[in-house]
């Protein structure tokens, strides 16, 4: 048990280190962007007082070390600053944003992992048969095909051609559960287009390579029926990958919804993202983008965590 526990504590060290660091590049790619960003915001028009108001309301009269520190120490307690563009609260703007994404991939998880798990153990019982071939095709195009593609492909034939879902994701207040799972279905299903088929042929891999080790052999010439062979004895064998793959989809589908939120106009934080990048609004950028980056650091390493709980190496190492 002590041995696992450091392995789980040099893991989350390590993830700080990396967050830490992360952090650091976040904030001094901002400050590497060419021009000034008091002009930039205030446009060519601006007065010299109104520049250099701007710039000790921002505090850019202040060197870059201790303005990141401020940010960081600010950051920590879940305070980003000010919004230039609105003046509002970052952490009150982004909030509502952040949760409606975590709502999205929850749902496009909630479908994804289980289907992906079963159709991972299926193509992997009848391997080298037709359905096994269909679904090696069928996933190949899914994660070959960027996700705007997808989402435009299913907007064209689930939206515009039959009318069976709304093109865009509009949320509003007080909407019943069921009109919000039927209002974000569409970005939902591009989401999990994208995943399934990863983590489909990840559960496929892994539970192929365990069938040919000497204790699978033996419950056949025991003759063990193949599904029980599969069920029972490869596919405990097999959870320390498709954890690590599950969990590393999952951080896809908080980090990597950008482009899926922009094509159904979804109020996430990857809208939030474009709307600030656009307009400059440097604050809500970096939070944002850090934001983005803890997420993905946090997955990582629960999918870390979760490969060494499973592997009984790792568990009882000798």
């Amino acid at each position: 048990m002590g041995d696992i526990l450091g392995l789980v504590a040099r893991r989350l060290g390590l993830g700080v280190i990396i967050l830490l660091v992360v952090s650091v590049i976040i904030f001094f790619m901002v400050e590497l962007l060419p021009g000034d960003v008091a002009q930039a915001v205030l446009g060519q028009g601006a007065t010299p007082e109104n520049l250099a108001a701007l710039r000790r309301e921002m505090g850019l009269d202040e060197p870059a070390i201790m303005r990141y520190l401020g940010w960081l120490k600010g950051a920590l307690v879940l305070d980003f600053g000010n919004s230039i563009v609105t003046g509002a609260s970052v952490s009150a703007t982004i909030g509502t944003r952040f949760a409606n994404t975590l709502f999205l991939a929850s749902y496009a998880a909630v479908i994804a992992v289980p289907v992906s798990i079963l159709l991972g153990v299926l193509v992997a019982l009848l391997r080298n048969t037709i359905f096994d071939r269909v679904a090696n095709v069928a996933t190949l195009t899914a994660i070959s095909s960027p996700e705007f593609f997808l989402g435009y492909i299913l907007i064209l034939y689930l939206s515009v051609k039959t009318g069976m879902f709304p093109a865009i994701a509009s949320l509003r207040e007080g909407m019943s559960f069921g009109d919000l799972l039927y209002r974000t279905f569409l970005p939902a299903l591009t989401l999990v287009l994208v995943v399934t088929a990863h983590m489909m042929r990840m559960t496929r891999a892994a539970i192929i390579n365990l069938l040919a080790s000497p204790y699978i052999e033996m419950a056949r010439l025991k003759g063990t029926p193949p599904w029980k062979v599969i069920v029972k004895h490869a596919l405990p064998n097999a959870w320390a990958p498709i954890i690590n793959v599950v969990a590393l989809n999952l951080a896809y589908l908080i980090t990597g919804v950008v482009l899926v939120e922009v094509v159904f106009v979804y109020p996430g934080i990857g809208q939030a993202l474009v709307d600030a990048v656009s307009k400059r609004d440097f604050p809500v950028v970096q939070a944002c983008c850090l934001i983005f980056a803890a997420t993905f650091i946090l997955l990582n390493l629960a999918a870390d965590v979760g490969a060494i709980l499973t592997n009984p190496r790792l568990r009882h190492p000798k």
